[in-house]
């Protein structure tokens, strides 16, 4: 096992074990309010980016994201803690098992294994096929543990999600010209013990990384849940 992958698992099944106790304390409060926390900081690390570079597009693809962080936000503070079982199976699904699938399938089925090669060129088609399957199969099966297809399938829309918010986030860094989220902040000794949270060690992500996907999803399915 290599050490990113190690460091993905440890970090996820810590924060994990902390949703966990979150969501079913104090009405889910302490959930929200980590939820936010995240967006906060991932809002921090977003403007470093211009540190880096400062454009016309770089400045609407930053205004784009902070918007999905603070719609996300407020998504999940009003949703019902049960539901955002629903996101962490499809968001995080989707992002462990594309991970998994394509360091142990990535080029074994498709020759020409890179769906996204300007945007995120580690991205494997059997990666993404299989992470997206496993996620909504996930969502699906606590469906119908619930028998709660009629007026919950809105979130069986987490896995296709993820996978466009995690693309979004990808090209908004290559924009920037920033590989992980954090590699700004990481140089300052506070944020660098910040960042250990989440396993944002240089060279491994940061908290924008951690909540991008969730941000998008949980902001699309506030803008869909607004008409239905």
């Amino acid at each position: 096992m290599d050490k990113n992958l190690r460091m993905r698992l440890i970090v996820g099944f810590g924060m994990f074990f902390v949703a966990l106790v979150a969501l079913y304390t104090f009405d889910a409060i302490p959930f929200k309010v980590i939820f936010g926390l995240f967006a906060f900081v991932s809002a921090i690390e977003l403007f470093s980016f211009f540190k880096r570079k400062t454009t016309f597009l770089t400045i609407m693809l930053a205004a784009i994201e902070i918007a999905f962080l603070v719609c996300g936000t407020f998504f999940v503070a009003k949703i019902d803690p049960a539901h955002f079982w629903y996101i962490i199976l499809g968001v995080c699904g989707y992002d462990i098992f594309a991970y998994a699938f394509g360091k142990i399938l990535g080029g074994k089925i498709f020759k020409k294994s890179r769906p996204f090669p300007h945007i995120s060129k580690n991205k494997t088609w059997e990666g993404t096929c299989l992470g997206l399957a496993t996620s909504v199969g996930l969502v699906a099966i606590m469906m119908s543990a619930r028998n709660a297809f009629a007026y919950e399938w809105l979130y069986l829309l987490c896995g296709p999600l993820a996978v466009m918010g995690d693309l979004f986030e990808s090209y908004l860094k290559r924009k920037f010209g920033v590989k992980d989220s954090n590699e700004i902040l990481i140089k300052n000794k506070f944020f660098e013990k910040v960042e250990l949270v989440v396993g944002g060690t240089e060279g491994h992500g940061g908290f924008l990384d951690r909540i991008d996907s969730t941000a998008f999803t949980t902001t699309v399915l506030l803008i869909i849940s607004l008409f239905i």
